[in-house]
């Protein structure tokens, strides 16, 4: 009977005329998996360095941060990968505007929610898109190539922009990133013996 149904599952799965809706089933599966893999781990490290409450508590803000994340990008790539197919049967041919267009509607229906984990993948996204477009622009001949590699006045102006922003206008930056950078240049002014200036950040509680 397993046999039957392995065979069976196999065949469907070699029928060219099925290649496309099958694509978007798979795209949904990968999307949900590398979800959560990229938000667990970071979810735990996060949940464990900065936030407060019960060990339960804990789990439950891994758990759901883990959900939220795998589910966005399963239901975005089905989208997206859905529609493209649509767009390419449609018109009999794939052109690059479909992924644009693809891409725009699962966005807007997935990632358009102003939440922290969507927050965080857009702005990932954001710098990427930002590199990717300046290389681009060099391929293009839009605008002339560097003559020396731009990439340490990059970084001086993001790291520059960042602190001022950090120290002068925290409520602006996203909420894990002040809390990060609290860690690192706020809380290592203050300590009041050797356990907490090189053992903890912070004195136990008390009990």
């Amino acid at each position: 009977m397993l046999k039957t149904l392995l065979y069976t599952v196999n065949s469907l799965l070699q029928q060219q005329k099925y290649r496309a809706a099958l694509a978007v089933v798979k795209g949904f599966r990968n999307g949900a998996v590398y979800g959560a893999k990229i938000r667990a781990p970071h979810a735990l490290v996060m949940t464990f360095l900065f936030k407060s409450g019960s060990l339960r508590e804990k789990f439950k803000a891994i758990a759901q941060a883990t959900y939220t994340h795998s589910r966005n990008l399963a239901y975005f790539v089905f989208t997206y990968k859905g529609l493209r197919a649509l767009q390419s049967q449609i018109q009999g041919k794939k052109i690059p505007f479909h992924s644009f267009l693809a891409a725009c509607i699962g966005g807007w229906l997935v990632f358009g929610e102003n939440n922290n984990i969507n927050s965080q993948i857009n702005m990932y996204l954001l710098s990427r898109i930002l590199f990717g477009l300046s290389r681009l622009a060099v391929e293009k001949g839009y605008i002339p190539e560097p003559k020396q590699d731009p990439f340490p006045l990059f970084a001086a102006l993001v790291w520059g922009i960042v602190l001022w922003l950090f120290e002068y206008h925290r409520h602006t930056l996203q909420p894990s990133l002040q809390s990060s950078m609290t860690y690192l240049y706020d809380d290592s002014n203050v300590w009041h013996d050797v356990s907490d200036f090189l053992v903890y950040n912070k004195r136990p509680a008390s009990k």
